[in-house]
């Protein structure tokens, strides 16, 4: 066995058809969840924009709810995955800014978990990117 190659059980789970949308809807499950949840308690949409002084917290609810269906949805489907994938990364650097802004913070437990969430957010991002270019890389062979 040449020590280059995968073990088989690796190589087994990386072809295996469902791996690829598994791997997808765990990347943008939160996301999907968030958007539902939102969608079916409209009022704490609102007040979660207004919490974080997005104004108007109606409009900024409503873009929420939109990026968190259709960003996975293209994603899961993939259709302009790089579409979903940018909405979703864009989507999510804004949050990072505006719920983790552990710069502004006095040191402390708080500050210790935004800045963990902060670089959270920056690995998801990372994330969608990986996903959009491997989408791609499967398109290109087609």
């Amino acid at each position: 066995m040449r020590a280059d190659r995968d073990p088989r059980f690796v190589d087994a789970i990386l072809d295996w058809k469902p791996t690829w949308f598994i791997a997808r809807l765990l990347l943008v499950g939160a996301y999907l969840l968030g958007g539902i949840v939102k969608l079916t308690d409209w009022p704490a949409a609102v007040a979660e924009q207004a919490h974080f002084g997005m104004n108007p917290p109606a409009l900024w609810a409503a873009l929420t709810i939109a990026i968190e269906l259709i960003g996975p949805i293209l994603i899961l489907t993939g259709r302009m995955a790089w579409l979903g994938a940018g909405m979703l990364g864009v989507f999510t650097l804004l949050a990072a800014f505006t719920a983790n802004a552990f710069w502004t913070m006095p040191m402390g437990q708080e500050r210790f978990m935004a800045t963990n969430a902060f670089f959270e957010h920056l690995g998801l991002i990372g994330g969608f990117i990986l996903a959009a270019l491997v989408a791609e890389q499967a398109q290109r062979r087609v």
